[in-house]
C-alpha cells in the first residue's frame, strides 16, 4: 500500500519507492533504504508529513509518500 495510506502512529516497512532515480538515491541517501521500519509521526491531507526513520524525523511531501510502497510491521 502506498505510505500514504497509513495512519498516524503505525510502523511500517518501506517495500519500494516508484519514482525516478535521483530521487531514490536522495530518499536512501536519507535512510529510506527497502526494509527499513519506520514510523508516522503525523500527517495532514495539506501539509507535510514527518516520519521517523532510524532515529531521525524526515518531512516528505504529497508527491513523495504517494510513491513510496509500504506493508505494515
Amino acid at each position: 500500500m502506498p505510505l500514504s495510506h497509513t495512519k498516524k502512529g503505525q510502523t511500517v516497512v518501506l517495500k519500494e519507492i516508484s519514482w525516478g532515480k535521483e530521487l531514490k538515491r536522495k530518499l536512501n541517501n536519507l535512510g529510506l533504504t527497502d526494509g527499513v521500519k519506520l514510523e508516522i509521526v503525523k500527517h495532514s491531507k495539506l501539509g507535510p508529513w514527518i516520519i521517523e526513520v532510524r532515529g531521525a524525523r524526515l518531512a516528505l511531501g504529497r508527491g513523495i509518500i504517494d510513491k513510496i510502497e509500504v506493508e505494515l510491521a
